[in-house]
């Protein structure tokens, strides 16, 4: 077995979408979730930003309402896979999120500030996810992955790859975690 085959796939990890499902309706929490507020720093400037360009600068932040489900650490930590972050809240989700899910800190990627569409109907986040995993082989569960995604990394990315989209308004479901453990049992 060569060296390649012994390593670890990498399982890219976005947050909204998949851990916090922000789609479902907002009076509406899914089943096993529980309700967090967080006011992270990344969020309070971001919110500022838009209250003083709506002339109300001084008006006080809400902290963003975040839904998580604390049964996926452990079930992302049972996975064969090395956990990382893909989401734009980078180490944030180190600070915020991964202690709730019983995570311990992971590393992530970070996003360069151009966030432009490599082609038509191409994720933003999806060249510099294969820049970050390097060869490596991966699955990433992200909310916006499309067909164009998976054909990208088909054309840009020679080693296994697993791209699932994750239904914004349920997040991971039972379903999505076997089709994770089922893909890296076939590498193996």
């Amino acid at each position: 077995m060569s060296w390649v085959e012994q390593v670890r796939p990498l399982l890219l990890v976005d947050v909204d979408g998949p851990l916090n499902p922000y789609g479902a309706k907002p009076q509406h929490r899914p089943e096993g979730y529980e309700t967090h507020r967080f006011l992270t720093p990344r969020w309070e400037a971001a919110e500022r930003r838009r209250l003083a360009i709506w002339g109300m600068p001084h008006k006080r932040v809400k902290p963003l309402r975040v839904w998580l489900n604390p049964a996926h650490g452990p079930a992302l930590a049972g996975l064969p896979y090395e956990l990382a972050w893909a989401t734009t809240w980078e180490e944030e989700a180190n600070d915020f999120v991964a202690p709730v899910l019983g995570l311990p800190s992971l590393p992530f990627v970070r996003w360069s500030d151009e966030r432009s569409q490599p082609a038509p109907g191409v994720f933003w986040k999806t060249p510099e996810v294969l820049a970050w995993v390097n060869g490596r082989p991966f699955a990433w569960v992200d909310d916006e992955i499309t067909d164009a995604d998976r054909t990208w990394v088909e054309r840009h990315h020679d080693a296994p790859s697993l791209l699932l989209r994750i239904d914004a308004r349920r997040g991971l479901q039972s379903d999505d975690f076997f089709a994770l453990e089922s893909w890296a049992a076939g590498r193996v």
